[in-house]
């Protein structure tokens, strides 16, 4: 009796560590073995991958999610990633063989490494620039391999269902170097690999588990358009090709116009479900909730201050440092106290009478070539000043953040870049009228007075018409509720043209009157003024 109970207790401990090993061996969730897979090359896609997951997590599913992720991917990343609720797992990437392709298709054929995940039962796998809007858990009764087709005969590996397989895997690799790819990356190998998809009957996603496991596994099957919704079929309508409500995954597939570049949400408005996800991305490691990047935090606060200062310094360097900011202060008090202007400079007779001065005498003296010089610069400037706006803001920083800090740094650079032309203008007029005063009369009554000279009130309002038609050209649109890119882009192009225009007519007329008050200034000891585009 001893010895049966001693047999049974011996018996039952190595059941019970023949199962440790067992749910060891397991994945971590409860699933039979099945996950949803992604692919990580660099912190670039992070945000997208991050979002990704929040996506599959709001569907309430209890697959495994699996990040692979290459040797270019932080340790930082990898460490939000596994806060987030991914299993991450280090890849090598696999070289691209073909010559001719994309400089960015690089690695791009290491995502046929989902075919060698045998450590599941089956995969779905999921491109970083797409979301998941409902449950897709019945992919998992898909064939071996599933896809959707594009361009009516070209399958699209953003989204795909893989049974893995080493020696399938091991066939692939064998044949990465002899087979065409179309476009020189995994997507064209793959076309061509599965020569026949293009056949493959269309998946049922309503057919039971027990008619699936009672039939044999097809070799591959057709997802349908709502496993695989491209945002350049909604651009080409403005609106989904399929019924809205049941879409299952919606793919950012125009290029460059990822949704965590902040500019493409004001273009695409299925960027917006995007978005709307990102912001309730909880805070897995201090400071990333909302999708934000703690590394960019100090430098969006830069961004944003540094233009105001320097302003502020550019202003007390033209007019503050006459005096001092309290003197400057009761000087505004007591101005606003008494009623009167605020206007610090009186205006001499030679500029009241400044046009009657340009038709008879300075007319002559103004370059013929000036207004289209003025015109040149000013155009070069606004250029500057968009790609320089473009390269400092961090891509990824929410789209009303971007826009702001576009405008800001925009009109910062073109002010400085032109209101600097402008005042070189006013000096060569200075100097042209100074070279020639011992050559004709004097006409200003104040010679060799001191003066200080007020802001023109047209140069603020050539001013704020350029500013006024920046910000109504791309807002516009969005004012009256234009969803459709091309009908969005068409009307921005004609506010562009209405901008290109006013401000052709403002450069031309800003840099002949900067030179024609250089000529009524010409023996004037002329103080700094508070804006040196006047």
């Amino acid at each position: 009796m001893k010895l049966s109970l001693v047999s049974i207790l011996g018996f039952g401990l190595i059941l019970l560590l023949a199962l440790n090993q067992y749910v060891q061996a397991a994945p971590a969730s409860g699933s039979s073995k099945e996950a949803y897979v992604t692919l990580l090359y660099g912190d670039e896609f992070l945000l997208g991958v991050r979002v990704l997951g929040k996506s599959i997590r709001d569907t309430r599913t209890s697959r495994d999610m699996v990040v692979l992720v290459s040797d270019g991917v932080s340790n930082y990343a990898k460490k939000l990633l596994k806060a987030d609720g991914w299993i991450v797992t280090p890849i090598s990437l696999l070289q691209n063989p073909n010559q001719v392709r994309p400089t960015r298709f690089w690695g791009v054929y290491t995502k046929l490494k989902i075919f060698n995940m045998t450590d599941y039962k089956k995969v779905v796998y999921l491109d970083a620039d797409t979301i998941v809007v409902k449950n897709i858990d019945d992919l998992f009764k898909c064939g071996k391999f599933c896809a959707n087709l594009k361009h009516s005969e070209r399958l699209n590996s953003g989204v795909m269902v893989v049974e893995p397989s080493a020696q399938l895997f091991n066939d692939m690799v064998s044949k990465v170097t002899t087979l065409y790819s179309y476009t020189g990356g995994d997507q064209g190998f793959l076309n061509t690999y599965y020569a026949g998809f293009a056949s493959a009957r269309v998946f049922d996603p309503e057919i039971s588990q027990e008619v699936v496991n009672s039939k044999p596994v097809p070799e591959m099957e057709r997802l349908s358009t709502l496993y695989n919704a491209d945002v350049g079929l909604y651009m080409l309508a403005n609106k989904w090709m399929v019924d809205e409500k049941e879409l299952r995954v919606i793919h950012y597939t125009l290029g460059p116009l990822k949704p965590w570049d902040w500019w493409t949400s004001w273009l695409l408005k299925p960027v917006d479900v995007w978005q709307d996800i990102r912001e309730e991305l909880e805070e897995s490691l201090p400071g990333t909730k909302g999708g934000r990047n703690p590394h960019d935090e100090f430098l969006v606060k830069f961004l944003f201050l540094l233009p105001l200062f320097t302003l502020l310094f550019c202003y007390y360097r033209s007019f503050l440092q006459t005096r001092s900011i309290c003197d400057h202060a009761r000087h505004i008090y007591y101005k606003f106290r008494s009623g009167g202007s605020l206007s610090y400079s009186a205006v001499s007779s030679s500029t009241i009478n400044s046009s009657q001065q340009f038709t008879n005498g300075t007319h002559g003296k103004v370059p013929a070539f000036l207004g289209g010089v003025s015109v040149f610069f000013c155009f070069i400037a606004a250029m500057v000043a968009l790609g320089i706006g473009f390269s400092v803001i961090p891509r990824q920083v929410k789209p009303w953040t971007g826009l702001l800090l576009m405008y800001e740094w925009t009109f910062t650079i073109f002010f400085l870049l032109f209101g600097g032309y402008l005042h070189l203008i006013y000096k060569w007029g200075k100097m042209v009228a100074t070279q020639g005063a011992s050559s004709r009369p004097d006409y200003d009554s104040e010679k060799g007075h001191q003066r200080q000279v007020s802001c023109d009130v047209a140069t603020w309002y050539y001013g704020l018409g350029i500013a006024f038609l920046a910000i109504a050209t791309p807002a516009v649109p969005v004012f009256l509720r234009i969803t459709a890119l091309f009908a969005r882009l068409g009307l921005m192009v004609a506010g562009g043209l209405i901008f290109a225009s006013f401000m052709t007519y403002a450069a031309e007329h800003l840099g002949i009157k900067s030179f024609v008050r250089g000529l009524e200034d010409r023996d004037t000891s002329r103080t700094r003024n508070s804006c040196f585009l006047c």
